[in-house]
């Protein structure tokens, strides 16, 4: 039986580490039958080491999604490798370390826009640098942490995640006569590398201890690998604007 990401072409950003949701989403969907390219900044080495760890080869592009002489040269490189894409996978989240960990009200606009521009404005970006190779429609999906509520310590990168949801519903608006579906995926917390850049994550991930009433595990990315892989399959042809929660059901319990 084939997989349901047969004869895709997926470009991944934001595989850093073993840990992330972007490192499993690439292998789930190797094993679902596509082929994949990766992006990565600013250390391209890094990704190649942990691309090897991967079902199959992948190969790896330096990708800074707020560079346009990247962004220009996107659609050349990645169209020369694969032909063309289906699927686009936004793993990419950024905030200077003085808009985090409780200094909300002091964090200054020059790290306020810079955590908007990598977190939330990249998504437009990197889907219309990918835009010409998907003639043929396709999926994009991002991930976000729920934009719902103020969690503690996350600071302004809850702002820029409320941000790239309402860019994922206008970009599904204006898409959606190219055929081209445009999604998110609210995970829960993940112990991953941008976890670990957060003071104070401990605290905001124990809340997931107590309320979640499927058991969280923060080691284990798969099942938000497995929601993106879903998004970016057939099975989803009509579900667009959409932000599925991987959160252990969270989301939906009051207290």
């Amino acid at each position: 039986m084939s997989g349901i990401l047969e004869g895709k072409r997926v470009l991944i950003t934001g595989v850093l580490t073993e840990a992330s949701i972007a490192f499993h989403t690439a292998k789930l969907a190797q094993e679902q039958g596509a082929e994949v390219i990766l992006t990565a900044f600013p250390r391209p080495t890094l990704t190649e080491r942990v691309a090897r760890k991967l079902p199959k080869p992948a190969k790896v592009i330096e990708l800074d999604v707020t560079n346009d002489e990247h962004l220009g040269r996107l659609a050349d490189v990645v169209g020369e490798e694969l032909g063309g894409l289906d699927g686009v996978v936004h793993s990419i989240g950024f905030a200077p370390q003085d808009a985090l960990g409780g200094n909300f009200l002091n964090t200054p606009f020059e790290s306020v826009a810079t955590a908007m521009h990598v977190s939330a404005f990249s998504l437009k970006s990197l889907t219309m640098a990918c835009l010409p190779l998907m003639q043929n429609g396709g999926s994009v999906v991002g991930l976000t942490f729920d934009a719902q509520y103020a969690w503690p310590q996350y600071d302004w990168m809850g702002p820029a995640k409320a941000a790239l949801e309402a860019t994922s519903r206008y970009m599904a608006r204006d898409l959606g006569k190219q055929n081209i579906r445009c999604n998110l995926v609210s995970a829960g917390p993940l112990g991953s590398m941008a976890a670990k850049s957060i003071p104070g994550f401990a605290e905001l991930a124990s809340v997931w201890d107590t309320r979640a009433p499927l058991e969280w595990d923060l080691k284990d990315p798969e099942p938000a690998g497995r929601g993106v892989v879903a998004l970016l399959s057939d099975w989803f042809p009509k579900t667009t604007g959409e932000i599925v929660h991987v959160d252990g059901g969270l989301h939906a319990i009051g207290a």
